[in-house]
């Protein structure tokens, strides 16, 4: 991973001031032009320390007032490298105040820092010398004005969206979780796995997948083609195989007549000619409009991959043969559904980490999530904890005591059996469920959240599921009930990770493939990793969007993903 371009804040209040020149090389973006707000504002002197420097800043007004009868204005600006804004005062001798004071209006000002009077909530302030650049905005028309806006309907801007404090601020967390998980998987030894996107195996088994074809397409681009150019008549394609038998019959008649070899050469290049052209026009007279058809079923045998095609739902059966070779390696990707579900839970696209441990079964399954997901938590706290304080101040203000509460607290453990018994006993004594609670069900968000909120208040890790509502992939416990499956429980979202201990034995996951009701042809690849060198292997599925609710406190998933897709919208 790159290294972040501006120096770590701790080390610029120690940056040797000696002139201008050297000030702003230590603060200067390394790829542009200007000092990123982040290294200024985020100081822990607040900035203070640079007073009397020179500096160029750019970056996008967040709200702009004229003041002392338009003498001058006040910018609150922000480049996006931290909630933070810079105050910005600019004088009518400078710049046309009416056309920089709009909010979204970009500018890049040079400037001197000043130190604000002492009654202010700033550190320091920037007084600019000359306006560089104005993206001038129209207020009438900008459809983000100063005004509290919802994150609903942030979404139908969802190209200006990012400009908005909270969707920055989710925009920076994101980044640091992809950071975070990177680093993790990197520090202990695991390999980085690029998976297909385009599969031809459905992973979950559950039917819900996005196909891809061409032959929609094909067949339109074909419709319009025979419209333009119609496919030749039966008369047609006879009249070409009488020229044909003409041909071969003049070839035969030029041989018994000891014609010279150039007189026959020219004649047999004729019938070439006269049979290609019998080929082309019958080949065309199979041309029919719509969607080819093979015994009355679609024939994917002329689509683009010659087979039925679809978006992953998964990575993780392709990472496998990673793992089965390299022991120890990660995916980390866009995934898909087409589940036609409008809850604020799901998503069309959305993003899962998936490792993937040889020699492992799921002791060291569950010992691997719980400290992805402690160190995930460590990080924000160490590296994000401004954007988390805006988060707790603007969305749910528990948000950063949730984040200590599990990098510091070993994970309950408990088993499906003993979770249901503990559901079961809390309703015994008046507690009420939306959903059913016994043996054999897949739990809810609901109990999953009574688990870990009110039963144990910390994380949990539950783990041997029934057989019948987890995958075919998973391993058989002896009691041929339940799997060595395990989902990790957190506060606020309840399941952010699903896992298990892998089916290693040949006949016993050829048979659950059966049982289940898929068709083995498309999973003998899958069945190969059985069948040559088997090996005990164990992994996980982290929803990152899941992450990014846990960590936030924002509701719907939809505002966690830089571009939500979901039924009735695709935008960009």
């Amino acid at each position: 991973m790159a290294e972040h371009s501006a120096p770590p804040i701790d080390q610029l209040s120690a940056v040797a001031l000696n002139d201008d020149a050297s000030t702003y090389k230590s603060l200067k973006a390394e790829f542009s032009d200007r000092v990123p707000i982040r290294t200024i504002v985020c100081r822990p002197d607040g900035g203070s320390g640079l007073a009397g420097h020179k500096v160029r800043v750019g970056g996008w007004v967040k709200t702009g007032r004229k003041a002392d009868k338009d003498a001058f204005a006040f910018l609150e600006l922000n480049d996006g490298s931290c909630p933070q804004n810079l105050q910005v005062i600019i004088e009518a001798a400078v710049a046309d105040l009416g056309q920089i004071v709009p909010t979204g209006t970009c500018v890049v000002v040079d400037g001197v820092f000043k130190l604000p009077p002492p009654d202010k909530h700033q550190k320091i302030e920037l007084r600019a010398e000359a306006v560089v650049h104005v993206g001038p905005v129209d207020p009438a028309r900008y459809p983000l004005p100063k005004t509290k806006l919802t994150l609903e309907f942030l979404r139908d801007v969802v190209h200006l969206r990012p400009r908005t404090n909270t969707i920055s601020a989710v925009a920076r967390i994101r980044n640091a979780l992809a950071y975070a998980t990177h680093t993790f998987f990197n520090k202990h030894g695991f390999l980085y796995i690029h998976t297909p996107i385009v599969t031809t195996s459905d992973c979950e088994g559950a039917g819900e997948m996005f196909q891809v074809t061409t032959l929609l397409s094909e067949a339109e681009r074909l419709e319009k083609e025979l419209i333009k150019n119609p496919p030749p008549s039966e008369a047609e394609v006879d009249e070409a195989r009488k020229i044909v038998k003409e041909k071969g019959e003049a070839v035969s008649n030029l041989k018994a007549s000891k014609a010279s070899k150039q007189e026959i050469g020219a004649s047999v290049s004729e019938l070439k000619k006269a049979k290609e052209n019998v080929a082309r026009l019958e080949e065309r007279a199979k041309l029919k409009p719509g969607i080819p058809e093979k015994d009355g079923k679609v024939d994917y045998g002329r689509d683009f991959f010659a087979r039925q095609a679809f978006l992953t739902v998964s990575g993780q059966l392709q990472v496998e043969t990673y793992a089965c070779a390299l022991s120890s390696v990660y995916t980390f990707g866009p995934t898909f559904r087409a589940e036609n579900s409008h809850t604020s839970r799901h998503l069309a696209e959305f993003w899962m980490v998936e490792p993937e441990i040889a020699f492992a079964d799921l002791q060291d399954d569950m010992n691997c999530a719980e400290a992805y997901v402690r160190f995930l938590c460590q990080w924000l706290l160490d590296n994000c904890l401004d954007d988390m304080k805006f988060m707790a101040d603007k969305y749910d203000r528990t948000c950063i005591d949730r984040l200590k509460l599990v990098s510091s607290t070993p994970f309950v453990r408990t088993s499906y059996t003993e979770a249901i018994e503990i559901l079961e006993e809390a309703i015994k004594k008046g507690k009420e469920f939306e959903n059913k609670v016994e043996w054999g069900i897949d739990l809810a968000s609901e109990h999953e959240r009574y688990l870990t909120e009110v039963v144990f208040k910390k994380p949990v890790i539950v783990y041997n599921y029934p057989k019948g509502i987890k995958a075919f992939y998973m391993r058989l416990n002896d009691d041929s009930k339940t799997v060595a499956a395990m989902d990790v429980l957190v506060p606020k979202v309840g399941e952010l990770i699903g896992g298990s201990q892998r089916e290693e034995r040949f006949e016993v996951i050829r048979d659950r493939i059966k049982e289940v009701g898929l068709p083995l042809e498309p999973y003998e690849w899958y069945l190969d990793l059985r069948r040559y060198g088997t090996v005990k292997h164990s992994g996980f599925g982290l929803g990152f969007e899941r992450m990014l609710l846990f960590a936030t406190g924002i509701d719907n998933i939809r505002d966690v993903i830089p571009f939500p897709r979901y039924p009735g919208r695709a935008d960009l």
